[in-house]
């Protein structure tokens, strides 16, 4: 199968780059995006007219002739907002039943949503043991969800027990000499990234932490199904596919024209663990009225399969110019830094946002 490159929907609605995308746990029907503007919104990416196709209503109609014409990608549904967030969200969790969500950002607290009300139910922090700076990523972790993982700028890793009343976390990891930025949680372990260029695997259940040096700064985890291998984003413009056991590197993914030196951009797996997808710095070429750029790699030979061009948005949302340290007008560029794939890499469409604020969402046909 080739690897999807076409637009199925646009998600319109934030007010500022999206950092954050989470598809919602199995069948995984919705998306959820965290921005800049303080605020997470539920989509679903499904058009309106797919639920009633048999509907002879004038908005029927009407939306089924734009979406069978060749330019006009069809408008995914807001169906909530989730604001509470005093700063930029930067991480979402969604926990396996889908009635709640985690959320972290630059509050120092960890938020735990009620998706049916749109309320707050905890808020982790603000107590003398909590994170001391922005919070980069959070997950869930435990058994039925009763356990939040998150990492901060502040180099700690802190983990949070839901259902106990403690404002106080169970547990502090404090190995990372630098920010962490990335947490990936598989039964009693906790995978940390940190810009210290390390990759800390810690055995909760045995009290053992085991450090992989990669070198440069990790910005992105991505987790094989089976847990035998991780995806290691870092920035020097190479991908790695590191093999957990042994610590070795299995694969390394770039290219001469991709770019990735200063900007926390996610890497995932997807498309059944066929691909390695990473967004795109722009800084080496731009693109075409603020276009971003996806990268896709086939994961066992490293070749390029893919270069995907994606639009800042729909028709009629150009980038504005602005002014650059040099006081002469720049273009904008669509810098893609977060991605997430259906059913964690195993469904049929994918989504992508950045510095636009518009979601994209890319599915097989």
């Amino acid at each position: 199968m080739a690897f999807p490159d076409k637009p199925i929907a646009h998600l319109l609605g934030s007010n500022g780059p999206v950092h954050a995308l989470a598809y919602s746990a199995s069948p995984g029907t919705y998306i959820l995006a965290g921005s800049a503007d303080r605020s997470i919104r539920l989509y679903n990416p499904q058009p309106s007219t797919s639920v009633h196709p048999s509907s002879h209503s004038h908005i029927a109609k009407k939306s089924s002739i734009t979406s069978s014409s060749p330019q006009a990608v069809p408008e995914g549904r807001l169906i909530q907002t989730y604001s509470a967030h005093g700063y930029e969200v930067l991480s979402l969790s969604v926990a396996s039943d889908n009635a709640r969500f985690a959320s972290s950002g630059g509050d120092r607290s960890v938020f735990l949503w009620d998706v049916a009300t749109a309320q707050t139910l905890r808020r982790f922090g603000g107590s003398q043991q909590s994170h001391t700076a922005r919070i980069n990523c959070v997950s869930f972790a435990g058994e039925s969800d009763s356990l939040l993982v998150s990492g901060s700028l502040d180099t700690s890793v802190r983990v949070w027990d839901v259902k106990a009343n403690s404002p106080k976390p169970v547990q502090v990891l404090s190995e990372a000499r630098d920010s962490v930025t990335a947490v990936v949680v598989r039964g009693p372990e906790i995978i940390t990234g940190s810009v210290d260029g390390r990759v800390r695997t810690y055995d909760v259940r045995m009290g053992q932490c085991v450090t992989d040096v990669v070198g440069p700064s990790v910005t992105s985890l991505s987790l094989t199904k089976d847990g035998k291998a991780v995806l290691v984003g870092s920035l020097d413009s190479k991908l790695r596919l590191m093999d957990r056991e042994s610590g070795g590197c299995l694969k390394t993914y770039s290219n001469p024209d991709w770019k990735n030196e200063d900007l926390r951009i996610q890497s995932i797996l997807g498309g059944k663990e066929q691909y390695v997808l990473v967004g795109d710095e722009m800084t080496g070429s731009p693109g075409r009225n603020g276009e971003g750029r996806i990268w896709a790699w086939d994961i066992l030979t490293g070749e390029l399969k893919a270069k995907v061009p994606v639009p800042w948005g729909p028709a009629g949302y150009e980038p504005k110019k602005f002014v650059g340290k040099d006081g002469k007008p720049k273009e904008r560029s669509n810098v893609l830094s977060c991605f997430a794939w259906r059913e964690s890499g195993f469904g049929d469409q994918y989504c992508v946002s950045g510095t636009s604020g518009i979601v994209t969402v890319f599915g097989y046909h």
